[in-house]
Formats: structure tokens, C-alpha cells, sequence
């Protein structure tokens, strides 16, 4: 008896690893693309993909929308934004301040990203504003 239980707890266990591993593994059945490596393929919104393409961005838009719920946290985000931009300003000042005399080329390319950061953070202030 105890040696038809252990059999049936090995099975069970063997079936229960074969699921596994094929659930994890992920396989496609029938033909996608015909074997071509097709850069003009109507998955990436070319020719009659485009309007499916189209809405499934707008989905994912949606999507994101729904999840930021911008018109509820605005203040917050706004703050957030402006704290970025003193924390950015500072980092600017302290790379002025740290600038190798001998070698100033990379603290001056340091300076040049975080100024382009400053317009990115400008740009997201401005896109929370229009929400």
C-alpha cells in the first residue's frame, strides 16, 4: 500500500513537472512570418497593420493614463518635477564648482547632460500641465 502511494505521489509529481516546464517554455504553433526576417511586416504598423498598430498605442496610452490618474495627483507630480529640477540645479553647481582645471572636457560633458535633463524635466512639467 505505502509503495502505491509513493508511486502515485511520483507520478503526480513527474506530470506536475512536465506542465511546468511547458508553461514556462514559450512556443508558437503555425506560421508567423513564413520563415522571412520582414522589416515591412503589418505587425509593426506598415501597409494594413497600421490601424491595429494604431490602436493598440492608443491602448497602451490609455492604459498608462488610467494608471497615472494625472488630474487626481498633479500637485504631487508637480512638486516631484520641482524637487528634480533644485536636486538637477544643484548637480549642475556642484560640477561647476568640481571642474578639472587639466581636464575639463568631461565635467563639461557632465554639465551638458544634466542641462538637457533640466529640458526634459521642463517638457514633462509642461505635458502634466496640459493634462
Amino acid at each position: 500500500m505505502n509503495k502505491n502511494i509513493s508511486t502515485l505521489l511520483l507520478l503526480i509529481g513527474i506530470i506536475f513537472l512536465t506542465f511546468f516546464v511547458f508553461r514556462i517554455m514559450s512556443t508558437k504553433e503555425g506560421m508567423t512570418n513564413g520563415g522571412e526576417n520582414n522589416s515591412f511586416s503589418s505587425s509593426n504598423g506598415v501597409a494594413g497593420g497600421s490601424a491595429n498598430y494604431s490602436a493598440n498605442i492608443k491602448a497602451n496610452v490609455i492604459k498608462m493614463q488610467d494608471t497615472l490618474l494625472i488630474s487626481k495627483y498633479r500637485t504631487d507630480y508637480e512638486n516631484t518635477i520641482l524637487n528634480l529640477d533644485d536636486l538637477v540645479n544643484n548637480l549642475m553647481l556642484t560640477t561647476v564648482l568640481n571642474i578639472d582645471q587639466e581636464n575639463p572636457q568631461i565635467g563639461l560633458e557632465k554639465l551638458v547632460k544634466l542641462s538637457e535633463s533640466k529640458l526634459a524635466l521642463n517638457n514633462v512639467m509642461k505635458f502634466v500641465d496640459s493634462k
